[in-house]
């Protein structure tokens, strides 16, 4: 028996726009026709973004389209979303929000092996627009280094 392949959704984008200085795994807070659609991949997250509200860290702008076949129990398609990680990691975040130019992203949102939603998230500070065009520059160099030894 095969398993089936789990969607995952990437912000391909963030890795352009943002330095990303760490990493967390986390949870996230989901109602049952957001999980559906989830796992149809039906979700984006280039736009979206990371915020406290109190002392709970929530997902903004990430938009799952509404399940087909959930239409009286149907989500609101871009609500907040609340990010589960331990306490000490929330304290941590927060102080090290409070920096220039800080601000947290979501950069993948998957499923484990168990079949809990997760999303990745990194700690990131902004890259100017020099920055950017060095990206560009490497990716080009690396994809000549790949057409020629490929």
């Amino acid at each position: 028996m095969t398993t089936p392949v789990m969607p995952e959704v990437k912000n391909r984008r963030a890795a352009f726009e943002y330095f990303f200085l760490e990493t967390y795994e986390c949870g996230i807070q989901l109602v049952g026709s957001e999980v559906k659609s989830l796992r149809l991949g039906d979700a984006n997250i280039t736009d979206a973004f990371c915020t406290f509200a109190g002392d709970e860290l929530v997902l903004r702008n990430m938009t799952i389209q509404p399940f087909e076949k959930a239409r009286h129990y149907a989500h609101e398609p871009k609500r907040d979303r609340k990010l589960l990680l331990h306490r000490t990691e929330l304290k941590k975040l927060q102080r090290k929000l409070k920096d220039q130019g800080m601000t947290i992203v979501p950069v993948r949102v998957f499923f484990s092996k168990k079949g809990l939603a997760k999303v990745d998230i990194a700690l990131a500070k902004g890259k100017k627009t020099y920055d950017k065009r060095d990206s560009l520059k490497e990716k080009d160099v690396q994809r000549d280094l790949a057409r020629e030894h490929g």
